[in-house]
Order: C-alpha cells, then structure tokens, then sequence
C-alpha cells in the first residue's frame, strides 16, 4: 500500500463525529501524509475543509455515496486507510467493507453494532486476510478503552510473571457526556432486529458473539453479559450496568481468541458503572437501571420511538462545544491473575466520550496504521483495536492528553 496516493481518507467528514475527527487530523497529521475528506455533497466537503484551517486546504475531496458501490471501490482503491462515521452500520457500513476486504485497504470506524460486526466478519474476514487488510471495527467509546485496557493489563501481567487473568471487571467512572445521536440510532436498529428475530437476540446476548472460535468459547452464560445493580467488588462503591458493556466485552472476548486466549483461558470480564460511595449510592445505582431499561424499551415500540425522536440527537447532531468541554470518562480495570496478583488499569480523558473522545480515538487509530506501521501485531482479517493496532494505541493517547496506566496493586 506504500504507492496509495491517500493516507487516510475520512468517510462521513460531514457528520457531527467526522467533523471533530477531521479537525483533529488537520490539528496532528504529519504534512507529510496526505488526507482526503469523503462524502456525498462536495459542497458540505467543501464547506468543511474550509474551516480546517490552512492545514487542509489542499485535501483532496472524493464525492462518495454509500448507496453507489462503484464509488466505494475506487475509494478503497486510492486509500492505505479509510475512517468511516457513516451508520447505522448494518445499514450503511457492509459495501464499505466488502471494498477495502477486497482491495487490501485498512478501515477503522466507531461502531457497536454487534449484528454488524458479526456480519462483517462472516462475510469479509477470509478475504481481509487474503490481501492483507485490517478491518478494524469499535475505535470510539465503543469499544476502544475496555479493549485496550484488558490488552495492557494481560500484557503487563504476563511480563511480570503473574500469569494469565481470571476475574475481570471494568468500572467506569466519572463519566459525564450525551449519548451521540449516531449511536442511539444504532441502538434503534439494534433493538429492533432482537424483537424480530429470536435468533438474533439470542446471538446478541451471547458474550462470546464475536468469537471466531464459538464452539471453544464456555457455554453461554447470561451473568457474564452485564453486571447488575450491587455493590462494587474491587472498588468502595456501587454499579449499576453500563448500556456499552455488553458490547465491550464481546470485544474483549474477540481480541482474547484471536490471539489464541493469551489472556487466559479463565479470562471472566464484564464492566458496570461505578458510583461512589455514599448513602444516596444504591438509589442512584438503581435509578441509572431503570432510566437504562426505560430507553430500552422506548425504543422497541412505535410510540417510544416517535417521543424518543423528538428528546434525543438525531444522527449528525450533537452538543454545544462549551458542553463537550466539560465531558470526561475513566475506565478502570481490575483483574485477578491465576497466580494470585491484582493489576489495575485505567483510560481516560476530560474529554466527551461519545464525541471529543472518540474523534481523537478514531483519529489516532487511523495515524497508527499509517505511521506505526513496524508496530503492529502481524495480523489482517477483520480484528479490533486490541488486535489490529495494539499497545502502540496507549502511547498515541497519552500524548494527546488522555491517562492512560497499569500497575501491580
């Protein structure tokens, strides 16, 4: 891919996400790289470069629909890596797929869309990993930090010699942010393919969904799918479940499998919110169970939907930059290892997970396969975060701000 004449080319430039990732690739992208803005309207593309700054005045514009195959293919063609924003997935995402498989073109995008993924990978994955592709789904709040996080806790406890992990449980903390409407509209579709298809909403429950190895993974087992309201194991305080986590974790669980569960065999992880310790704690911990279950269930009726459509973002809207400026997100990891240790590791930001976050996510997913190159795991097919660029993500995300740390508690 050493003669593409594009770098990175960013599909949906145009979107609320797409337009916060093409700011930070024109704030950090090397000038030697070449970046091209891609969507429908060359005139919103226009519209877009022109309030990058003189960085990207001279990015190229590609006009590409999502509808139009042909124009997929040739972008794929011109790119080492393209960076979607365009969902719902399932809806949009699979062509785009399909090209770079095909055309040996890295993809990077934000989604956490189980079916979709599952779809990507039984579609694409073989010829991905014929022609040396890296089909990189989940580099945003979904599912990046979990996946890194349980990534570096393995390897920081294997070079200790502590051994493989067991117990495993992620918290997040300290998360102020809106739910982006892209994401709502995924968890929408979601919603709707579980309450159609007993099979599918079966699969989606499954925390080893995305397992490329099903028949080695442990029988289903519905507590390992979410936490529920109680209290913390490893931490003071009280949780709640997280509407990402069950996501997360069947990432977590791919990355394990495909590197031959060099996490452990024993590996058990599932996340929670985490609310600290105090009197109103457990009232809040249900609250936040409730409110979850509620959107949950508006969004499997007509009538939900229609209410819902006329409170929440739509997809391409998002909040005002003085609210994004207070956003902030932890995630900390705690995990038992077989040989008795405890290792902790957190990733963070003050930053909006759902938006300024996973712009610089996505962004920095994008600059490692294009300037990490000798860093990465030797791997193509369709992988995640965690198996696709690896630790060189941690370092990437330090200097632009976020805490990023593991240690031996």
């Amino acid at each position: 891919m050493s003669t593409r004449e594009i770098d990175i080319v960013l599909f949906g430039a145009t979107g609320f996400v797409g337009r916060l990732t093409a700011r930070h690739l024109a704030a950090h992208a090397p000038r030697t790289i070449t970046v091209a803005l891609a969507g429908r309207s060359r005139d919103k593309l226009t519209a877009v470069r022109r309030e990058l700054g003189d960085t990207a005045q001279d990015w190229p514009l590609l006009e590409v629909d999502s509808t139009r195959h042909d124009t997929l293919d040739e972008m794929a063609r011109r790119a080492t890596v393209v960076v979607t924003t365009v969902g719902p997935y399932a809806e949009h995402g699979l062509p785009l797929v399909a090209a770079c498989a095909a055309a040996g073109t890295h993809y990077v995008d934000l989604t956490g869309e189980v079916f979709f993924v599952r779809d990507s990978i039984d579609r694409y994955d073989a010829a991905a990993h014929d022609s040396g592709a890296r089909i990189i789904h989940s580099c945003g709040a979904d599912a990046l930090p979990s996946d890194l996080a349980v990534l570096l806790t393995a390897l920081a406890a294997r070079e200790a010699g502590d051994g493989d992990l067991s117990v495993t449980q992620g918290y997040w903390r300290h998360v102020r942010g809106g739910a982006s409407g892209g994401t709502l509209a995924s968890l929408e579709h979601d919603i709707r393919i579980r309450r159609s298809d007993p099979a599918q909403a079966r699969l989606g429950d499954d925390p080893y969904a995305l397992s490329p190895d099903r028949a080695a993974e442990p029988a289903y087992d519905p507590s390992h799918s979410h936490s529920g309201v109680g209290r913390s194991r490893d931490l003071p305080g009280w949780e709640a479940p997280y509407l990402l986590s069950p996501y997360n974790g069947q990432v977590v669980r791919r990355s394990n499998a495909l590197t031959d569960w060099s996490y452990g065999r024993g590996l058990r992880y599932q996340e929670g919110l985490y609310l600290e310790k105090s009197l109103l704690a457990p009232v809040k911990a249900a609250a936040f169970a409730v409110g979850q279950e509620a959107l949950t269930a508006g969004f499997g009726t007509p009538t939900g939907r229609s209410i819902l459509s006329r409170v929440l973002p739509q997809p391409g809207e998002g909040p005002s930059p003085r609210r994004m400026a207070s956003g902030r997100f932890l995630l900390e990891v705690h995990a038992d290892t077989e040989r008795g240790a405890h290792w902790i590791t957190r990733v963070g930001a003050l930053r909006d997970p759902g938006y300024g976050g996973t712009a610089v996510m996505l962004g920095e997913s994008a600059l490692a396969l294009v300037l990490n190159q000798d860093a990465l795991p030797e791997r193509a097919g369709v992988l995640t975060p965690a198996t696709g660029i690896g630790a060189v993500l941690a370092d990437r995300l330090r200097a632009q701000g976020f805490h990023v740390d593991t240690r031996r508690s």
